[in-house]
Order: structure tokens, then sequence, then C-alpha cells
């Protein structure tokens, strides 16, 4: 998995998800959320995390499920600019 993360930042664990009582899923990524899957997609999900080796591995999952977070383009937002959105 290093080739595959090289600046380490599914380390610091950027996302999160939750699952609702009727099985949908909701991705957070830094405490907002990115994604929401319902259904098959929703279960497919969580068999993946359920067999994943490690929480970086979840990560991983998470990070791809997302779809545009594995171009590494992603930025952290200064204070200034986040208050104007």
């Amino acid at each position: 998995m290093g080739n595959i993360d090289k600046r380490n930042r599914l380390d610091e664990a950027p996302f999160s998800y939750k699952v609702t009582k009727n099985t949908t899923v909701l991705i957070d990524y830094n405490g907002k959320q990115v994604k929401l899957l319902k259904g098959k997609d929703a279960e497919k999900l969580l068999e993946k995390i359920k067999i994943a080796e490690d929480e970086k591995a979840v990560q991983l999952i998470l990070a791809k499920i997302t779809g545009n977070f594995k171009r590494g383009n992603e930025r952290i937002v200064n204070s200034k600019n986040s208050l104007k959105s």
C-alpha cells in the first residue's frame, strides 16, 4: 500500500463513515459529508470494510469510493477563505 499513499495522508484518517438504520452509508472527509450510498452500493462497501485488514485499508476503501480524492489535489483551505463560502 506504500505506493498508493505516497504522501501518507491516510495515516491521518481523514475519512469516516456512519451507517443509518436503513443501511444508508454517509461518508465524511474531515468532518464534511462528501458521499451518500444506499442499497446494494452501501452493502458492497460495508462488506469491503468488514474484511479490511486495518484502519489504513478502510481509509483507502473510503478514498476510492469517493472518487474525487484519488488525484491528490485536495488542499487544506485557510480560515479566511473558508469563511467566505
